[in-house]
């Protein structure tokens, strides 16, 4: 009863925190992560043991799947080159800068430990920044720091599961492991692709024979992400890239028919799903804190004085990101800038350089991905033989964390301080031009209804009609919709029979038409003339409109 307990308090306290989160500035995770410190405290006294390989399973596999799913895939692809550089090159740039200077700044951590540490500490959260930016970042830095965390979720976790093999073998080639790094990445995309088709092509046969029950479906989405990462793992490839791959094709396998109700329940549980876990994360690395400092600073004699030394490194190795950071953007911004003049294309953003590298800088915020892989580190590198310095380990992570997060919410706003909110007029336009196009299909799919010579007449009025008859035409629907409420109340059965007939048609021609808006959204998505984010903003507001219309018979 006492774990059941412990779930509770822990999910409550997730509500209670974004509740607090509205009248305390602070970004949320800082936040959650000062309850957790707080529950802890000894008068509470509330103690969460973590199994390292539970921990890892129980939270990365469904986030991954999530930041897959939603991530833009037109402008993913766009900006393939500058993500790439980001999610790849500076994790292996940061890999290698920052272990030498973490075991050159701690020569108790082994190098392939502190490449571990490295490794873990390089993935960022997207999620945070558009927090506490509030959606004020020039688009093509948005989507560059999302598909950045999408990437680096995958690159920094499967570097950082090498070094963890190698601090805990001891054996280590850079050829073997450079080819393996690239069968395993490989291997885990295949995995978490196949498995997401064939669960999708499931659900079609399922559909197909009357078995749409939303929430059958919506079970089978929640097993997915973490079927994909035991599949994949178990195979022995990476089944945190599984998960993702798994995410990014389902969101396309999303698009079946007769799923509105499954979409809409999805996006719901989906939704908390992910704001249950990513506060869960934060309220226990809240949790743990006590624990981390006590046993930092239990070889020592005095604690404060060990304390603000551990403190003044992990300072130290966060001012070491952030330098191999800005060096490694400000690098790529001018090498991107030569390769876009001498292409004749114009900037990414039309601001300055040196803004645009400090936001995707300071835009390196470390969250719940680099606290749950921390996390997952064994206890024993060997039977009977602790992890080395696995307790500094969790110190430094958790440090960089909370001065990442620190520095993002006081950088950010100044740095976009003198900018309007971001207006994304390409975003805008698109979803102007999707529902004029799905509009058109509609009108198109009732004009093909055999309705004689009336219909005729109608798209005649409405093509040569004067402003006054207009007006006319506008009483005449909102009165025909009134006597509609009166024969529904009507007490005569032949009245009611017959405004029911009325009301069955007219779900039945209201069906139809948003039915045909759907099929053209769908087509606009196919030719790429529309981003994966407007198909959703518009996608949501059909479904939701074919919600309304409730059963129709």
């Amino acid at each position: 009863m006492q774990t059941a307990y412990t779930v509770l308090i822990l999910l409550m306290l997730v509500g209670v925190s974004r509740l607090l989160w509205r009248v305390i500035p602070l970004p949320l995770p800082l936040v959650q992560i000062a309850a957790g410190a707080l529950l802890a405290w000894p008068t509470l006294g509330l103690h969460v043991a973590l199994d390292p390989e539970l921990f890892l399973f129980l939270f990365l596999p469904p986030l991954l799947f999530s930041d897959g799913w939603r991530m833009p895939k037109r402008e993913l692809w766009r900006l393939r080159g500058p993500i790439l550089t980001l999610a790849v090159g500076l994790v292996l740039f940061t890999v290698v800068g920052a272990g030498y200077f973490i075991h050159w700044l701690l020569p108790a951590i082994p190098l392939p430990v502190a490449f571990a540490l490295a490794a873990v500490l390089s993935p960022t959260d997207a999620v945070a920044v558009s927090a506490i930016s509030q959606n004020r970042l020039p688009t093509p830095l948005t989507h560059m720091l999302q598909g950045e965390a999408l990437m680096n979720d995958a690159s920094g976790l499967v570097t950082f599961k090498f070094a963890l093999a190698a601090a805990v073998t001891g054996a280590f080639s850079l050829a073997t492991a450079s080819l393996t790094f690239v069968l395993v990445a490989v291997g885990g995309l295949a995995v978490g692709v196949v498995l997401s088709w064939l669960v999708g092509r499931f659900r079609v046969w399922m559909i197909a024979r009357g078995w749409d029950d939303p929430a059958t479906h919506v079970v089978f989405m929640l097993l997915l992400p973490f079927a994909a990462y035991v599949l994949a793992e178990r195979l022995g490839v990476s089944g945190i890239l599984s998960a993702v791959a798994a995410g990014m094709m389902q969101s396309w396998l999303d698009l079946l028919p007769r799923q509105t109700s499954t979409r809409l329940l999805n996006r719901s549980v989906w939704s908390l799903l992910e704001f249950a876990f990513n506060g869960l994360i934060f309220l226990l690395l809240g949790l743990q804190l006590p624990d981390i400092v006590k046993a930092v600073a239990s070889h020592e004699t005095s604690l404060w004085p060990t304390l603000a030394y551990r403190c003044l490194e992990v300072l130290a190795i966060f001012l070491a990101l952030v330098a191999l950071r800005f060096i490694w953007v400000h690098s790529i911004w001018r090498l991107s800038e030569l390769l876009r003049g001498w292409r004749g294309k114009s900037q990414l953003s039309g601001m300055a350089k040196g803004r645009s590298c400090w936001l995707l800088t300071v835009g390196g915020v470390r969250g719940a991905v680099t606290l749950a892989g921390v996390m997952s580190v064994p206890l024993l590198i060997a039977p009977g033989v602790d992890f080395p310095e696995r307790d500094l380990l969790f110190f430094i992570a958790a440090g960089v964390i909370l001065l990442s997060l620190a520095t993002a919410s006081i950088a950010l706003p100044l740095l976009l301080r003198d900018l309007p909110k971001s207006q994304d007029d390409q975003h805008r336009g698109e979803v102007r031009e999707a529902w004029k196009k799905t509009a058109e299909a509609a009108i198109h799919v009732l004009e093909a209804e055999e309705l004689g010579a009336a219909q005729d007449t109608t798209q005649d009025a409405v093509q040569d009609a004067t402003q006054a008859a207009l007006a006319i035409e506008l009483k005449a629907q909102l009165m025909a919709e009134y006597r509609h409420q009166l024969e529904v109340f009507n007490d005569s059965a032949e009245a009611q029979a017959l405004a029911f007939q009325m009301d069955q048609l007219d779900r039945r021609l209201r069906l139809k038409a948003l039915r045909a808006q759907r099929l053209e959204l769908y087509r606009l998505s196919r030719q790429h003339q529309i981003g994966d984010d407007v198909l959703r903003e518009v996608l949501a507001e059909l479904d939701l409109s074919e919600a309304n219309l409730g059963a129709v018979k």
